[in-house]
């Protein structure tokens, strides 16, 4: 009997050990960022919406990251929902799709970190090039990010085939058998387009706005806008640090793991445990966001004042009785 079979066996009969390791982190750190991440992002959204005029500020890509992580956290109830009933019933289309959108969604959140991060850099490198016309240009750069984006994730669904039991899904989606060759170009392409490259452009703007402050004071963006420029892209690069480089570390580690390449029962053991570990962390970043807009813009700070929420509220109140007492001046005939 070979080291290899030995493993194998040795893998079949943990099987059912990780998976339930699997499950219980999933399940409980899935239910723990729900709440959080649903009125973070609803509030988020309902705050820019207003603010949406000022573009100068990176406003239309924290829309949509915003959109991204609000996406992904619409997910969470039938993730949560399998993980803790080792069941999924919803059928083998609904699986892959919605095992597809949390790779979408965390990779758009990628690729409008970045975006955030460029925007406020060359708003303080430069400034007049960056004006109010540059909404349209934000716009057709989100368009062309999301298009790329749903684009390069379709790998991620069509590398699963379907499970022997229907009721698996996602971490138990079996991997389609691929060549060496084909399997590290596609996770080499993957981490380098997805990961690598987003990365060196928020470092890259961290180390300009940095930069800039050392420079003389010049008008109007002085010294003060600099450092709100900066602990903007501090704050992405955090996210980044925090969220998507332990499972850009994990990921390539958990695809040999998967593809059954020549490597030691100690190794996919390890891969098996930690893996899940830094997806989650992924999953982080829609509780993160919202965070990061409260303490790096002043005008979601200033709407989230009590003060502010009072103004709101009295407002829609008078609206509605207004509304109420034109339709009853005015019934239908």
């Amino acid at each position: 009997m070979n080291a290899s079979h030995i493993c194998n066996k040795t893998v079949e009969h943990n099987n059912i050990s990780i998976q339930q390791y699997q499950h219980q982190i999933y399940a409980i750190f899935y239910t723990v960022i729900l709440v959080p991440g649903l009125i973070g992002n609803v509030l988020a959204l309902w705050i820019f919406y207003a603010y949406v005029k000022d573009t100068k500020k990176a406003v239309i890509f924290m829309i949509n990251l915003a959109i991204a992580d609000l996406l992904q956290v619409l997910s969470l109830p039938l993730r949560i929902y399998y993980y803790l009933n080792k069941s999924w019933p919803f059928g083998q289309i609904a699986c892959m799709v919605c095992f597809y959108l949390k790779y979408v969604n965390m990779y758009a959140s990628i690729y409008f970190l970045a975006c955030i991060s460029m925007r406020r850099c060359r708003l303080i490198i430069q400034p007049l090039r960056c004006d109010v016309t540059k909404r349209c240009q934000d716009r057709s750069w989100c368009v062309a990010g999301w298009f790329i984006v749903c684009l390069g994730c379709l790998p991620f669904p069509l590398l699963r085939k379907n499970p022997s039991t229907p009721q698996h899904c996602f971490s138990e989606l079996p991997m389609m058998q691929l060549s060496k060759v084909v399997g590290v170009t596609l996770v080499t392409v993957a981490e380098i387009t997805g990961f690598l490259f987003p990365l060196a452009v928020v470092v890259t703007c961290t180390w300009l706005t940095a930069m800039s402050l050392r420079e003389k004071i010049c008008i109007p963006y002085d010294a003060g806008e600099k450092r709100k420029a900066l602990k903007m892209v501090l704050s992405c690069a955090s996210v980044f640090l925090i969220c998507f480089v332990p499972y850009h570390i994990t990921f390539p580690l958990d695809f040999l793991a998967k593809s059954n390449f020549n490597v030691t029962c100690a190794f996919r053991s390890a891969v098996h445990h930690a893996h899940p570990i830094t997806l989650c962390l992924a999953s982080l970043n829609c509780c993160l966001d919202p965070v990061m807009y409260y303490f790096t813009t002043d005008e979601f700070k200033r709407r989230l004042s009590r003060s502010e929420l009072q103004d709101s509220i009295l407002l829609h109140h008078r609206m509605s009785c207004t509304t109420n007492e034109a339709l009853e001046s005015n019934p239908e005939k």
